[in-house]
């Protein structure tokens, strides 16, 4: 079976989504850290700051449902209240962040199609 042939947009954003799963595994550790109450305000400072930095790498790809949950898990980690709270909303935005990463990953690694024959046309 041939492979299909990608645009130059979606091989970048398969060069980008490549690099997610250990950064995934960074903000994990860093949530659960949180959630331990062990970290300062210097981990969720930084927490905050790797979420905002891989929003714009993302939206500059146009992966608009990364970008979003990036920016939700952003705002969810920069917010006050409670940690039990803050750390809830963390791990709802993980889930949902490898939902996404699985359908841009599906939606990035497929060939551009040939356009169809109008049926009106010889």
């Amino acid at each position: 079976m041939a492979q299909p042939k990608l645009s130059g947009g979606q091989q970048a954003q398969l060069a980008f989504l490549a690099t997610l799963p250990p950064k995934f595994e960074r903000i994990y550790r860093q949530i659960e850290e949180i959630a331990t109450l062990k970290a300062d305000d210097m981990v969720q400072r930084g927490l905050t700051r790797n979420l905002d930095v891989l929003k714009n790498e993302a939206s500059s790809l146009t992966l608009t449902g990364l970008a979003d949950v990036f920016g939700v898990m952003a705002n969810v980690a920069r917010r006050g209240g409670g940690v039990q709270m803050k750390v809830r909303g963390l791990r709802e935005g993980m889930i949902s962040l490898r939902v996404n990463y699985e359908g841009a990953l599906r939606s990035a690694s497929k060939g551009e199609r040939a356009p169809l024959d109008e049926p009106g046309e010889t």
